[in-house]
Formats: structure tokens, sequence, C-alpha cells
């Protein structure tokens, strides 16, 4: 717990820094020290200084998942603007459930983010075990693509042994 209190310190002193650009303030730094220790004492007196609460030491795994989505989301975007832009419009919504093999709520709201996140698919609705995704494009709607993503973000957010072949 002494670990994700330093690391959860450390990223909202640097974050607090970034964005107040306050540097030479001893009283505002005094109040900022002082947030801080707050949040911490919050967060140790719920009992909620875990790895869902701290991800910050999957940062790596995190930035990975985030350079493939990136990929991800150019692709999918390409292959919307030729749908729309065609003469045809060959624009054909559907709906599909997807399993979801994060288990942890962080893993499954990463999963259900990215597949909003990428162009022509939507989150509508998630269950303990399915994600309920409408799909703009038919070739879009396969429940098999979806399993890739949720592979990678559930190992983005740390977790192990979950379906889909992560590590």
């Amino acid at each position: 717990m002494l670990r994700f209190g330093l690391v959860l310190a450390i990223v909202l002193a640097v974050y607090w820094l970034a964005l107040s650009g306050y540097f030479h303030e001893p009283l505002i730094l005094a109040f900022g020290v002082i947030s801080i220790l707050l949040v911490i004492g919050l967060c140790v007196r719920m009992k909620i200084m875990d790895e869902e609460t701290v991800p910050y030491l999957s940062v790596p795994k995190t930035f990975i998942y985030f350079g493939w989505l990136g990929k991800e989301i150019v692709k999918a975007n390409v292959q919307v603007v030729k749908a729309v832009l065609s003469p045809d419009l060959e624009v054909s919504p559907t709906m599909v459930k997807v399993p979801s093999h994060p288990y942890t709520e962080i893993g499954k709201t990463m999963f259900g983010n990215s597949i909003t996140l990428t162009p022509g698919t939507v989150t509508i609705e998630m269950s303990e075990d399915e994600i309920l995704v409408h799909a703009l494009l038919e070739e879009m709607s396969d429940p098999d693509s979806f399993a890739e993503m949720a592979a990678r973000s559930a190992r983005a957010v740390g977790e192990r042994n979950s379906s889909g072949g992560q590590s």
C-alpha cells in the first residue's frame, strides 16, 4: 500500500504542478501538498489504495496500448470515410454482442471506451460478460474482431489470466 501511496503522490504532484504553473508561491505550493495528502488520506481511509485506484504502475503497458489503439482508430477512420463518401453510401448499421474478456471494472471500462473511440463503433450497453456494440458497417460487427482489443485492453490495465490469450 505504501508503494501505491507514493506513486499516487508523485503523479498528483506532477499533475498539479503542470496544471497550476505555480512553482514560486509557497502558500499555493503548501495548499497543493495539503490537497495531495488529503486525497491520499481519503483513499487509505476508504480502503481503495490498490492497482485500480493507482493504475500508474502499468504506465508502459498503457502507452503501448494507446499507440496500438491510435493505429486502429486511423484504420477505422479510413474505412468509415470510404463508406460514407462512396456514391452508394455503403452504410449498414448493425448491433452485435461482444464478449467482454476484461474482468475488472477498469478493464471493462477501457475496453468499452476503446470501442467507442474507434470510428464507426459505439458501446451501447455493458453487462457482466458482454458488451452491446453498434457498428456503422457490417464488416465492423464481427465479434471476433474485438478479441484483440479486449486482450490488449486487459493487459494495459494489468489484468492477468483473462480470456483472449493475454499474458
